[in-house]
């Protein structure tokens, strides 16, 4: 599929895709048809099975994602067509945070409202130095729509998420990892690198494994121990069942690096 406001690059040789909103003259804020050219790339990069990790970022130095897009927002005719808006925002960070894939957010500059919220979807956040992170509706007269108020207590506790969802101030980066929003702060020209380095040395893990793995954390963290714990000895299981056990196994009696198909 051809994209006009986002770029899709795959790097075949290393098994990952860097996914980038391409929209930096409006701080990459995301309308309806960045929403659904994001949903279709990534449901195209989960069916490619030579691709093991993603990395999702902005185009330019200063946003990752600043927001919605306020002059769409603004136009919106009623409250049928706000919840529609909000679906498909919704939809969208689900559908990255059952991705079979990891995906890394490389937050390079103002991530905001829509923006926060999809990297809140990401399964690690790293950030640049420079980065503001924020839910500012309330200053619109509006709250998060696209999962902010869900995601962000879970990450962050009750009490913080309401100061940011309540305030609309942005915090710092740095802020941000000392409350668990971001896992990682590096330098601004170190983003990219670092992003990479580490997709790249997810691809090499045992793909079936990783998804699993994903599965078992992110499911049961919405669930209490005793029935977390028996989805993690289902996906568990279900692993014996593979090929990549088998070699993983294997490799690692005979000294040797694994060689993971995800089969």
């Amino acid at each position: 599929m051809e994209y006009t406001s986002i770029l899709v690059e795959r790097e075949a040789a290393e098994k990952i895709a860097v996914v980038t909103v391409n929209r930096p003259d409006k701080l990459n804020a995301l309308n309806l048809a960045v929403l659904k050219e994001l949903g279709a790339a990534f449901d195209e990069l989960e069916a490619d099975q030579d691709v093991r990790a993603i990395v999702m970022t902005g185009a330019g130095a200063k946003a990752f994602i600043a927001g919605a897009d306020i002059a769409e927002l603004n136009a919106l005719p009623d409250p049928v067509h706000g919840a529609y808006h909000g679906h498909l925002g919704q939809q969208l960070c689900f559908k990255i945070e059952r991705l079979r894939q990891p995906v890394i957010m490389a937050i390079n500059g103002y991530a905001l409202g829509g923006g926060l919220e999809l990297a809140m979807a990401g399964d690690i956040r790293i950030a640049a130095e420079t980065a503001r992170l924020g839910q500012p509706e309330i200053n619109l007269g509006i709250i998060p729509g696209f999962g902010g108020t869900q995601r962000l207590p879970r990450l962050v506790g009750k009490g913080f998420a309401k100061l940011m969802i309540f305030g609309g101030d942005p915090i710092t980066a740095e802020e941000g990892q000392r409350v668990g929003l971001i896992d990682r702060v590096v330098p601004q020209a170190q983003l990219a690198g670092e992003a990479r380095k580490l997709a790249i040395a997810l691809a090499k893990k045992a793909p079936l494994a990783l998804a699993a793995a994903k599965a078992a954390i992110n499911g049961g963290l919405e669930t209490d121990l005793d029935r977390g714990c028996d989805l993690e000895a289902a996906q568990f299981g279900l692993l014996f069942s593979t090929a990549d056990k088998a070699e993983g196994t294997k490799a690692f009696l005979e000294k040797r690096p694994a060689n993971f198909m995800g089969a």
